[in-house]
């Protein structure tokens, strides 16, 4: 039986790929995977119901974790197809629909606490009457599905570890919808800064802020500091920086655009009128005063 289900699963994982399903999550790639999985399990079914089990361990290990393994898959493509399917348009209704999947792999998660414990614990002392067909105890809260079910190829459990597993995935790909694929929607809109001082001043400023060792604790060379301002603000090319500070800057000229960002006249007396308009803290008084009060 090992033989035939690592070969099987090979064979299935090999197949999905095949489709192409990883570098486009489409809604016809999805309904082609469906399709293979289901030729899988019909498969896999085809094979039990004609060789049977050595013995009960065997049995108990195909409906614990090979079955679940195969029958998880479908589970998950079936839930993303629906997920697709039914996603609303815009960002805002999307967001709020998947947060309600999300709440109802909680409430599945919820309602089956107990059995989560004992099948992530690798518990077996019910092994048996979870996992062996024809086997099974209603004390246990047995899901209605299993007793419509074809109970020559169930137990009263393996479907419920197959939605274990899926769940783990379904909730994975949720999360990414929801947050990496905005995050990178939200990067795409906002909008980038241009620097619009001088070449001189940006190359002043990169100096200053390099011999400060404020990046990375200075562990950089310069013209790294130099290309993510030239990418982060959409500044003229400063990469060849050395030039300018030996060639094009005079002497008496290298720090003045530093100098005029501190002196009495800029940022200090900045400072102090968005101190005394209460806009620098937001609140109308200021961390220390707060303290004092």
């Amino acid at each position: 039986m090992d033989k035939f289900y690592n070969e099987t699963l090979s064979k299935l994982e090999t197949s999905i790929t095949e489709t192409g399903i990883d570098a486009d999550c489409s809604v016809q790639r999805i309904e082609a995977v469906i399709h293979v999985i289901v030729q899988c399990l019909s498969e896999v079914k085809e094979y039990v119901l004609k060789r049977g089990f050595k013995n009960v361990n065997e049995e108990i290990r195909f409906f614990k974790y090979q079955k679940p393994a195969i029958l998880a898959k479908l589970i998950y493509y079936n839930a993303i197809y629906k997920i697709e399917t039914k996603k609303p348009y815009r960002a805002k209704p999307i967001r709020k629909y998947l947060k309600k999947e999300l709440k109802k792999l909680k409430r599945f998660f919820d309602n089956n606490l107990d059995f989560y414990k004992y099948y992530r614990s690798n518990n077996s002392f019910l092994d048996e009457k979870m996992f062996l067909r024809g086997n099974h105890d209603i004390k246990l809260w047995l899901d209605t599905y299993y007793f419509q079910s074809d109970q020559s190829f169930s137990t009263s459990h393996d479907y419920k570890v197959a939605k274990i597993i899926a769940n783990d995935l379904i909730q994975v790909y949720i999360e990414d919808q929801l947050y990496n694929k905005f995050q990178k929607d939200k990067s795409k809109t906002q909008k980038k800064l241009k620097w619009t001082g001088s070449k001189v001043a940006l190359i002043e400023l990169i100096y200053a802020l390099h011999y400060q060792n404020v990046f990375d604790n200075g562990n950089n060379d310069i013209r790294e500091v130099a290309q993510y301002f030239e990418s982060t603000f959409d500044s003229p090319s400063v990469t060849h920086l050395e030039r300018y500070f030996s060639s094009k800057i005079p002497i008496w000229a290298t720090v003045k655009f530093i100098a005029h960002c501190t002196s009495g006249t800029s940022l200090s007396m900045r400072v102090s009128i968005l101190e005394s308009n209460s806009l620098l803290f937001g609140g109308g008084v200021c961390p220390t005063q707060r303290k004092r009060a």
